[in-house]
């Protein structure tokens, strides 16, 4: 397969019409395989060399829209130290603009051999992972732009994706809980109805569904579980495969905004669905985890402000672009008009306390596109000091959203669970 050197940046995998170039952060990789899948899911794999400041990339011009793709990190195994590379692990690109496909729990999934977590598992997880997709990055937006309704106008419909569609007498089967669902002009003249002037859509990043509850035949509603910080939920889409989601969100939001509708998304940073030292190694605990990772004294265990088992290491450079790539992606190329931050006071923890000083709070504020959106916290996590109502500086975020606030699904009030302890 013909390889070019390609560039460092953008991280994730972007396609330009010649090609597609591939990039991956890691500082502990010894070696990084990009592993391309077909159709019949044969594994086709690629050693990237082109290394710059711990960034691994390639261009590849054969790859096309739609290609199946993960990786393979080799690096250091040693729990104790807080290094958890194995390339007997398939992980998913942290930057993936679209996931599809489940994961099923396996034992393969795990760094450890059930019942003896001192032992390390070489057993090939590929076959029990999802897998990222090449997207296409065109789309006609018609003109769209930024409604920038102003806070004493706004009255915000906290909504969930599934429950608000789902049980719409005048929408087709087909589009019930979906993207396109909520762009039905059934939808959408409901909402106007009601006087609504933006929905804030609980969890759409990408999630997947507990262990505890798959073994009790359930499954994961809320999504406050997320695994990918780019890719809308591949379930939430009528057409969700081969990276369909993503325009299928686009033309939602272009819809919403076309009826005077603003879009905002609660955004889930504080945590990753990998769980803690228990978890399995699914994507960022694989490639670099005491980057992503706020990690204890003894390194074999996690720092957990959010009762979920692990939190994002917002101390860490490559964490705090991460986030901040994310929702610049949110804004720019799925043009979101704000974010309300689950946990928020876990992004403020730069050593142990909250702090109105943390870097994450500088980023927004400093950042031309991010700091002119809607920006909500939730002003607490559940480690000591977290609780921080009022407390958060005023650079966008606000701790109680000056707003009216409507919550449900069609037709019916429903509590919005808050935090990452939704029930299940």
């Amino acid at each position: 397969m013909e390889v070019w050197p390609g560039t460092p940046y953008p991280l994730g995998a972007r396609y330009d019409g010649t090609g597609t170039n591939f990039a991956l952060f890691s500082e502990l990789a010894e070696r990084v395989q990009l592993c391309l899948f077909d159709d019949a899911g044969i594994e086709t794999q690629v050693e990237l060399t082109e290394v710059d400041g711990f960034i691994w990339h390639y261009f590849l011009p054969a790859v096309e829209l739609g290609q199946r793709y993960a990786y393979r990190v080799h690096g250091p195994y040693e729990p104790g130290q807080g290094q958890r590379c194995n390339p007997a692990k398939l992980l998913l690109d942290p930057y993936a603009q679209a996931v599809e496909g489940a994961v099923d729990w396996d034992e393969s999934l795990f760094g450890y051999p059930f019942g003896r977590p001192w032992e390390r598992n070489d057993r090939d997880s590929a076959a029990h992972q999802s897998r990222c997709v090449v997207v296409n990055p065109y789309f006609d937006w018609r003109g769209d732009h930024p409604l920038r309704i102003p806070y004493h106008e706004t009255v915000i419909y906290e909504a969930h994706v599934r429950g608000l569609t789902i049980a719409h007498p005048e929408l087709p089967p087909e589009l019930r809980g979906t993207y396109a669902g909520l762009g039905h002009p059934a939808v959408v003249e409901h909402l106007q109805r009601l006087g609504v002037t933006a929905v804030e859509l609980m969890p759409v990043h990408q999630f997947i569904d507990d262990h505890h509850l798959i073994q009790r035949g359930l499954s994961n509603y809320w999504g406050y579980n997320t695994i990918g910080f780019f890719a809308p939920h591949h379930r939430y889409s009528a057409r969700g495969t081969r990276g369909q989601q993503v325009p299928e969100f686009k033309a939602m939001v272009r819809t919403l905004h076309e009826a005077g509708i603003e879009v905002i998304l609660d955004v889930v940073y504080n945590h990753t669905a990998e769980g803690n030292h228990l978890g399995p190694t699914l994507s960022f605990r694989g490639i670099d985890n005491p980057a992503y990772y706020r990690l204890a004294d003894d390194r074999a265990y996690y720092v957990d402000y959010t009762g979920t088992g692990n939190s994002l290491n917002v101390r860490h450079p490559h964490s705090l672009q991460l986030i901040m790539d994310s929702l610049r992606y949110w804004a720019l190329e799925m043009h979101v008009d704000g974010f309300r931050f689950d946990l928020a006071a876990t992004l403020a923890r730069e050593f142990h306390d909250v702090d109105r000083l943390a870097t994450f709070f500088d980023l927004v504020q400093q950042d031309p596109v991010v700091s002119q959106l809607k920006l909500i916290a939730e002003p607490w996590d559940v480690g000591a000091g977290g609780y921080q109502v009022g407390n958060f500086p005023r650079c966008g975020l606000s701790g109680t959203a000056a707003t009216a606030t409507l919550s449900g699904t069609f037709g019916a009030a429903l509590p919005a669970p808050s935090g990452s302890s939704p029930p299940g």
